[in-house]
């Protein structure tokens, strides 16, 4: 089984470079293009499910691809939520009096969901759900937190190793569950 993973789209430039989390924000001008380029992208690939997330930034970049099949929107396929933090930047925290020394502490300092929840439940709906499927070709279009997440669990990989990997707004990442690598 091909997993292609797709992160969103570019967001509302009063949010890029921010912990977004659940935040329900909708594309930039900019992002709507890079949907329209990804769809075209993908328009001669063949999938036999596609999942999303339920947030509507994820949902507006998958809207322009042209396919039969009915998407199932997920809220197993949202951010981290970041609670309190969510909307801000990385220096908007620190100057809140939360300072970076290691990824661990970070991620452990910030408010909303526990790391250690948050992959377990990414690990379950896709050890439970998508895994579960009898198909060739899944697409999912989420988050960038989410698809590192997925990485780590599926390489057997520290969290801190997926998250210095760089996805760039609409980049694809295909993964052969078979193999578990990245092609």
């Amino acid at each position: 089984m091909i997993i292609t993973f797709v992160r969103h789209a570019e967001v509302e430039e009063a949010y890029i470079g921010k912990y977004n989390g659940h935040r329900d924000i909708s594309l930039s001008k900019k992002g709507e293009l890079q949907a329209i380029k990804l769809a075209k992208k993908l328009q001669n690939e063949s999938f036999d499910t596609i999942y999303c997330s339920d947030l509507l930034r994820a949902r507006q970049t998958l809207a322009p691809l042209k396919h039969s099949l009915e998407v199932i929107y997920t809220k197993a396929l949202r951010e981290k939520s970041w609670g309190i933090h969510e909307g801000k930047s990385f220096q908007e925290i620190q100057d809140s009096g939360i300072y970076y020394e290691n990824f661990q502490q970070w991620i452990t300092a910030l408010d909303g969901e526990d790391i250690n929840t948050y992959k377990n439940n990414v690990k379950s709906f896709f050890t439970n759900i998508v895994l579960q499927e009898e198909v060739n070709s899944i697409l999912i279009v989420t988050h960038s937190g989410l698809i590192k997440t997925f990485l780590s669990i599926m390489q057997n990989t520290p969290l801190e190793v997926a998250f210095n990997i760089t996805l760039k707004y609409t980049d694809i990442v295909k993964f052969d569950v078979n193999n578990t690598k990245i092609l």
